[in-house]
């Protein structure tokens, strides 16, 4: 199955690109973007991935708008070529590999965008995230992220957007690896221990000297998993911010966050203090695809050239009732405050308390903030 890429020297094992070097199901490519104008009217969110071991590639596009979240669900047979993204009427184009991109869709059931992506400052490269199931390996992934600008248009229903590049910003990032996609696989025989929760935040935003990259994976103890907080200057240095101290602030009777504080060090023990706030919560399993979605989950068949549009309205005591048991990502803004001197920032603030985590005071699935 040999395809374009095939003629460039960027292979890793002795067989064709479209082939992965693994056989796990799971093994998927994918890209993820989101768009903001730092009023918290308006968040979009949108990607595209790859799931060579299912046959499947698919893209989404999620918006956010008052209190309506639409949903748009493009999927199609996977192909050879990888040096053009797309999925029907959506695709990406590397105009500057790490930083300028262009993403298209093509009216699709009533919504349709152009927007160009660039980069405010270097791509942070993550530490890989790797998690265990018993013996097997349910995660094994690298991510890169990034800050930066939007231009071009969105428009829903006839109704055009201008995507203004001096207010619109927003955080992408390409994950690769393996990690739980498509239909539910046979349970086998049940964990033990069995699953209890997670606790997870991820924090890229662009301040106007630095960005940061912050991502925590918790266990139900409060055990970290994963810890990593990175800055990187516009003059390309990178610096380590310790091991942040959180305190996620929810709202009472829920598991919806309204905020964080978030306390790191400098490698000279110099303190750097973050107090974050959301302007717009969207629960990126209502529709997005994430976290067992029950509407659309990615890499799932769907059949060939496959399009739908979902609405959700986000007062629904259903909806609402569903949002604060999985991630959310919060148009964020964030005032950061280091040697006396403080500046504002904006990005992405994503949370998810799933299950027990005893450092939130939450000892099971359905307990909530008091």
């Amino acid at each position: 199955m040999l395809g374009p890429s095939d003629e460039y020297p960027i292979h890793q094992i002795p067989a064709p690109i479209a082939w992965p070097g693994t056989s796990d199901r799971n093994f998927y490519d994918r890209s993820y973007f989101n768009a903001h104008d730092r009023t918290g009217d308006i968040f979009l969110i949108t990607g595209i991935g790859y799931y060579p071991n299912l046959g499947v590639k698919d893209a989404f596009v999620l918006v956010r708008k008052g209190d309506t979240q639409t949903a748009v669900h493009l999927s199609d047979a996977i192909d050879s070529d990888r040096l053009n993204q797309h999925v029907l009427g959506y695709r990406v184009e590397v105009l500057e590999p790490l930083h300028k991109l262009r993403l298209v869709l093509e009216e699709t059931e009533g919504i349709a965008m152009d927007i160009t992506w660039t980069g405010l400052f270097d791509a942070i490269q993550e530490q890989p995230h790797v998690l265990r199931s018993g013996t097997r390996v349910t995660l094994d992934a690298q991510r890169f992220a990034q800050v930066g600008t939007w231009s071009g248009t969105l428009v829903i229903d006839g109704e055009e957007t201008a995507i203004d590049p001096s207010v619109w910003i927003g955080t992408r990032d390409r994950s690769w690896g393996i990690r739980p996609i498509g239909e539910p696989e046979p349970a086998g025989r049940p964990a033990d221990p069995p699953f209890e929760g997670m606790w997870w935040l991820y924090v890229p935003m662009a301040f106007d000297d630095f960005a940061i990259c912050l991502i925590i994976q918790e266990e139900p103890t409060g055990f970290r998993s994963l810890n990593d907080c990175t800055r990187v200057w516009r003059d390309g240095r990178v610096e380590q911010l310790g091991w942040p101290r959180v305190k996620i602030h929810y709202a009472s009777g829920t598991r919806i966050p309204t905020g964080a504080t978030i306390d790191a060090t400098t490698m000279d023990g110099t303190p750097v203090h973050f107090d974050v706030e959301s302007k717009l919560p969207v629960p990126i399993h209502v529709g997005g695809g994430y976290g067992g979605d029950p509407d659309w989950l990615h890499g799932m068949w769907k059949g060939e050239k496959f399009t739908e549009r979902l609405t959700y309205d986000m007062t629904d005591p259903a909806i609402v009732g569903r949002a604060g048991f999985g991630v959310i990502d919060h148009v964020g803004r964030a005032v950061c405050t280091e040697s006396g001197r403080s500046v504002e920032g904006w990005g992405l603030f994503e949370h998810g308390a799933l299950g027990r985590h005893d450092p939130s005071g939450f000892a099971d699935w359905l307990s909530v903030a008091p």
